[in-house]
Order: C-alpha cells, then structure tokens, then sequence
C-alpha cells in the first residue's frame, strides 16, 4: 500500500506544491488541506483511519496522535515542513526542500541502544545558607534528604531530613551511582535536651547517593557540570535558579533509559604501544572526563558520557564512533536530502546542521517571526553537533550540497568544530563550511540570507564506509585534478619522513605501529611505508632511538598511497659461515667496531666471528667451541640389563 501524505498550507500562509512532493517521493496525497487540525479535521482522521500516513505538522502532532488513538488506528508519522522549510523565503518555490525533508522523515532509522538506570531518591544537599535548608524541606517530602553543611551549626533533632556536617573531599560517578568522601565527617546525635549535639569530627567517611543538588555556591565538582546527570547547581542568591534544580531533584527518581552514545572498538585504538604515548586527541577533549588511558586503548565510561561526540570527530583511527544514531546513518540522510531535492527540481542546496533542541528552537522562532530559512537551505538535526565532524562536513558538499553551515548551541564544543571546518575547507579546496555562533533567530537567518559562493560537484559521491574512506573519496570528488592535498598540523593523514642518515633500521616503529603503516622486508634490511594507513598518530616519532622520524600532514589522492613505499634501506651483510643474508652491513660493521677485542665476551677473534654469523651458525659456533655455555656434565654411559645382571653373577 503507498504511503500517504498530508500537507496542509497552514491557512494559507506557505506555499505548496503537493505534486512536485508526491512526484519526489513517491507518495500519495489525496488532497492539499488548508486547515487540517481544525475544520477539515475529519477528512484528515478519515485518511489517519487507513494507516500508514506522514502528517507534514510537527506542531500539533499531540493532536493528531489522540485522534488516532481515538479511533484505533496506527500512529501516525510526522515531519515539520512548516517551520523548517514553508514559512521562508517570499516568492522562492521550496517544494524542492520539502520534498528533500520529506524523503528524509521516510527513511528508516536505527533503534537507539539504551541501558537501565536506577535512582531510589538519595538525595545530597550542599550548602548552609537559607536556600540550602528551605530546599531541603521541599524536597524531604518526594526524596531521602541528606544536608551536607561545611560547619557545625545550631539546629534541632526531627527535622524530616538528615544533616551532617563535613568536607566533601572527594565526588565520582553520575545519576544513581555517586560515590563520595567526607572529611571532617560529623553527625547530629539523636538524644538529649534542647539544641542539637554533633558527634566528634572524623575523616575518610564514604557514602553513596543518586542525586546531588550543589547550592555551596563553590567551584562545581565535576568538569562541564551542566553535563552530568544527577548533579544539579545553582546560585543560591537566585531564587529562580533554585527553584529550578529543586524541581529537576524532585523528578529524579525511578528508572532511566541512558542513551549509549559511543562505541569502542579496543582494536583499532591507537592510544599507546608498550607504554609509548601515541593518540591523546579524545582524553584531551572529553568535557565530562569520561574516558579514561586502560594500557594500548582507552577506556568509556558510558555512565558519564555525554554524548557530545567530540571524540567521534577527532579520531583518526576510527575505534572511537557515534552511535545515537551512527555515522552510516547520518551519511544516508546527506544523501537523501541532496539526491531528493535535485529529483525534485532543485539545482544547489545548502545545508545547515544543527542541534535538537537549541536548533529547532531557534530556525522555529525564525520562520514564525522573522524571515525563516531561504528555500535553498536544508536543516539537519543531530544530537551532537560536534559529533559532526570533517568526513561529514566533506560527505555532505561531495553529496551535492553547495555548502554547509552548522549552528553551534549554547554547550556545542566550539574547538572541535573550528578545528574539523579547518580541515575540511584544506581538503574541499574552498571555504564551503562556516560555523554560526548566533543566540537571535533574526541574526540566523541574515546570516543566511547573504552572498554565499556555491560549488556543486559534477558527480555526486554515495557515501558508503568508514569515516576515513568517504573522507578521501570525498576529497577526490571535491578536487579531481589534486593528487596532494596539505593539511593543517594534527591531521589525521599523512606521511612521515625519515632521515636516512640517521635510521639505523632497528625497526622498533615498526612493531609498534597501530595502524600497521610502517612494515619491513623479511629479505631486505628494508623501511616500508602505507600512506593510506597511517593515523598520524606520532609513536613512530615518539619511540624512534635516533630521532629519525618526523610526520608530514598530507592527503596523498593519488593510488600511490595504497603501496608500500622504501622508505630507507641498506645493503644486507652475508653471514661469514653459510653466506644467509641478514641484518644490514652497517650495522654488522658498526658492532664489530664497539665489540671486537673491546668486550670480554669478544675478546678472542673466533668470538668475535660470531658477530659477523647468522643465527643458526651462531648457536652452531657457540655449540662446539670450548667452554660451550650449553654443554652440560658428562652423561652418564647406559646401563643395560645385561649390566644389570652381570652385577648379581659378581655378587
């Protein structure tokens, strides 16, 4: 059965062409509505009533979703065309957007992968003044109160809540799992006569609690405090403020669905070899510290993540990915909106990513009040914006788009994002990303309205794979006629350079290489190396005795970086005994040089023969020489039976 559409022109005020929509899409729309949640609300429930519809209001989706339960039929699915692409640019045709918008709201999407959390309401206050002891009592009615005060103050006993006093030293973990220590721990003894007495102070006190509401008007305990769930923190001079997180502690009980924003692939990580320091780039900017060095590869703590998908972005490797929703699915959406809105009629489109909630608010407020979206420019909403790093700032302009704008909210990780729009404009050859960090909707849309110099590629790409392979076919889409690209310090690709004259080819970067970029000869005294491979994650230059190796931020397009190339090399010594090839010459010679007749074990030129030997006759020399280092005592002669009864004859 085909889908069905209802659009409706909002009373007139946005322009539609239900045909150019249902061409594009290919789905059915029986009738242009003009009030759709109001007057004509019937024929809508009629067209509810036989399932499988897309309602083109996002507003009044409450409405919609009664109504079909109300008649017992199928929930209905829903994409705001209104706000994001009908209310906009005056006398411009932007039925090519809503049916790029359109195509997107059908496509599948991934489920979301979740995990339990439990909050039974142990709730830690700090603070002493008004505000901490008023917010105690409003809270000990829904949750068990504990009132954490830096000193000992008068009070009475039977409060409805429990107050302590203490430091708090120490403070970890999130919503329902806080683990905490208290110094100077001291507790108001129940018994006894007029005002409260406290028990002797005492350090090291440990206790666990699911929700912590901060009005100490102190430094916060965690880093990005606005980011960890259960932590709540207010400026007690604010009444507003606090009446705010005491309604958010009020509601924090029960069980929770934490989204699992990240996935790790331990493998592929390139955090550290045999101790060496190598890839930091996600520890270095994880805002809530939630991932953590474990040996080779890091560590996530999903219970404290975010999901601001800044490590997403900057790994190179790809061991580190978003997965709320993943990044195959974010490539599918970029093209969809771009291979749709070119179906439909329209030539380049621009694309303009933001967040669910700040986003949406903003480009809503815009197109109710303002001048909204110019008809060419796309919304994507993501949960993370920084998440959306280079290789879909390159997907998205080798899709089709012109360029790519992303509006950066409030909590948005700017440097991420300055330093993947850095690159990107490197590879794409242009300045065809721009970052918006506006809090007024008129501003958004001026921003937008203005000259912008547009490019669209000749073939579109279908972005398919890894992050880094839609980065290089992308690269290769943007720039056909470039086989080496420069890029910005810290890229994620690269080559490395080797001083020849230092290398001794002792190859310790080659066993320690994570991406496997650095390899050897088994014949040859030989250096290789794979351009393509490599993270440019620095162990190599790290680990190297001789400080021979450097890296060099560079996109090789050419097929050149898929081959292994000579890096440095030098002509292999002969073994002195079996005329074997191994090691090098200069190395060979340069022992010879430091050892022979200079070291005990060497002293004697037969000894020192062994040097110029291969393995095998190595082991052989030292095997049959005097003072064999393996020989052992005599054996013993092997007695037979006939010994054995020799021996009884004789006795």
């Amino acid at each position: 059965m085909t889908k069905t559409i209802i659009l409706c022109d909002c009373l007139g005020s946005q322009s539609i062409d239900a045909q150019k929509v249902s061409d594009a899409t290919g789905l059915a729309c029986p009738m242009m509505f003009t009030e759709a949640c109001g007057a004509q609300i019937e024929q809508a429930a009629a067209l509810i009533a036989k399932g499988d519809v897309l309602i083109a209001c996002q507003q009044e989706a409450p409405l919609f979703r009664e109504l079909a339960e109300e008649i017992a039929a199928p929930e209905p699915a829903f994409v705001d065309l209104r706000d994001r692409a009908g209310w906009g640019d005056e006398g411009a045709n932007p039925s090519a957007k809503m049916a790029a918008l359109t195509a997107e709201a059908l496509l599948a999407r991934p489920a979301e992968r979740t995990l339990d959390v439990v909050s039974n309401g142990a709730c830690l206050i700090l603070g002493s003044g008004e505000a901490a002891l008023q917010a105690a009592q409003d809270l000990s009615a829904t949750l068990a109160v504990t009132l954490l005060m830096p000193a000992p103050q008068e009070t009475s006993p039977g409060l409805p809540y429990d107050i302590v006093s203490g430091t708090l030293a120490r403070a970890s973990g999130t919503l329902g799992q806080f683990s905490l220590r208290i110094d100077q721990f001291q507790q108001i003894i129940a018994g006894g006569r007029a005002g409260a007495q406290w028990t002797p102070p005492k350090d090291g006190a440990l206790t666990e609690c699911d929700v912590i509401l901060d009005l100490s008007a102190q430094p916060a305990l965690f880093a990005a405090p606005e980011k960890r769930d259960g932590y709540l923190r207010a400026d007690p001079g604010s009444q507003p403020a606090v009446a705010k997180a005491v309604l958010g502690a009020s509601m924090m009980v029960g069980t929770f669905e934490k989204p699992l924003y990240i996935r790790l692939e331990e493998s592929l990580c390139a955090h550290s070899r045999a101790e060496q320091a190598a890839c930091s780039k996600c520890l270095d900017i994880c805002p809530t510290g939630a991932i953590t060095s474990a040996g080779e590869h890091v560590a996530i703590d999903p219970m404290i993540c975010a999901g601001c998908g800044a490590c997403s972005a900057l790994c190179p490797s790809g061991a580190i990915s978003y997965d709320a929703p993943p990044v195959s699915d974010v490539f599918a959406r970029l093209n969809t909106l771009s291979g749709t809105y070119r179906k439909a009629g329209g030539d380049t489109p621009r694309l303009l990513v933001h967040d669910d909630s700040f986003g949406s608010e903003m480009i809503s407020l815009a197109a109710r009040f303002g001048r909204g979206l110019p008809a060419d420019v796309i919304p994507l909403s993501v949960p993370a914006p920084a998440g959306f790093g280079h290789a879909e700032m390159l997907a998205a302009l080798a899709c089709g788009f012109g360029d790519v704008s992303i509006l950066l909210a409030p909590r948005t990780e700017r440097p991420v994002l300055q330093s993947e729009a850095a690159l990107a404009i490197a590879i794409a050859g242009r300045a065809a990303v721009q970052l918006i960090d506006v809090n007024d909707p008129d501003a958004l849309s001026e921003n937008l309205y203005g000259e912008h110099d547009l490019a669209r590629v000749q073939t579109p790409i279908l972005p398919l794979g890894t992050r880094r392979q839609v980065t290089r076919l992308a690269a290769q889409a943007l720039q056909p006629e470039a086989e080496m690209i420069p890029l910005p310090d810290a890229a994620p690709y690269g080559a490395i350079l080797v001083d020849q004259d230092a290398c001794t080819l002792c190859l310790s970067c080659v066993s320690l290489c994570p991406a496997g970029a650095l390899g050897d000869n088994p014949d040859k005294p030989q250096l290789r190396f794979e351009e393509n491979a490599c993270l440019q994650c620095g162990l190599c230059a790290n680990i190297c005795p001789e400080d021979a190796i450097s890296l060099t931020p560079q996109l090789n397009l050419s097929d050149e970086a898929f081959t292994q190339k000579v890096m440095h090399e030098e002509e292999p010594f002969a073994c002195v005994e079996c005329g074997v090839l191994f090691g090098s010459k200069s190395t060979v010679e340069r022992i010879m040089e430091k050892l022979a007749g200079k070291h005990a074990m060497f002293a004697k030129p037969e000894t020192a023969r062994m040097i110029q030997m291969c393995d095998n006759c190595r082991i052989q020399a030292q095997y049959h020489s005097e003072n064999n280092p393996f020989a052992g005592k005599e054996r013993p002669a092997i007695r037979t039976t006939d010994d054995y009864l020799s021996k009884r004859k004789d006795h």
